[in-house]
């Protein structure tokens, strides 16, 4: 009988006990509804004080610290992004055409999340995209509330004028880009 009830517990067990699929990095899906993101960590730190450390995207040389709070009166745009991810090379030149749009009222910032190995490659690909906002690494703490359990990218988070998250998007399509930019016309006209 007790043979019985361990070679039952087992078979319970045992499906459970699989390894799960590896993570999708890239993803096409928003990950908010109205505004509040539908997977996400609690800040460790007050959000305006969440920074990047920016680097010239020519060189890879490192610049300056600034934070969230920096940017107060102005749209902040937030996108997570890496060189070996599509929809981040559809997303960038869509945050370019913004960037030139909005110049006086919004600020988009590239924060690279592909890893050292990545890193190496931003020159050519700043280069080759011409890109016309600043590119910096964001701090664990900016990318772990952005991010919460979704490691997808691209990923661009909207924070208005005072510095208030308003949106997250993961991943770049004709219907993300539709409500980003129904967003972003949004934020930055109501003062």
């Amino acid at each position: 009988m007790r043979v019985f009830l361990v070679l039952a517990l087992l078979l319970m067990f045992f499906p459970a006990c699989r390894p799960s699929a590896a993570p999708t990095g890239i993803s096409n899906r928003p990950s908010s509804v109205n505004g509040v993101p539908l997977e996400t960590f609690p800040p460790t730190k007050p959000i305006e004080n969440m920074s990047w450390m920016l680097f010239d995207g020519e060189t890879n040389e490192n610049k300056s610290m600034q934070r969230i709070k920096d940017f107060r009166g102005k749209v902040l745009i937030l996108d997570f992004w890496a060189t070996y991810c599509p929809p981040c090379l559809e997303e960038i030149p869509h945050l370019k055409q913004i960037q030139e749009k909005y110049k006086d009222e919004l600020q988009v910032i590239g924060l690279h999340v592909g890893g050292t190995e990545d890193r190496q490659k931003v020159p050519d690909f700043y280069r080759k995209l011409q890109i016309n906002y600043p590119l910096a690494t964001p701090e664990e703490a900016l990318t772990r509330f952005i991010f919460g359990p979704n490691t997808e990218i691209p990923q661009t988070a909207i924070f208005d004028r005072n510095g208030r998250f308003v949106r997250k998007f993961a991943g770049f399509n004709e219907q993300i880009k539709k409500e980003m930019n129904e967003t972003i016309d949004k934020v930055v006209n109501s003062k």
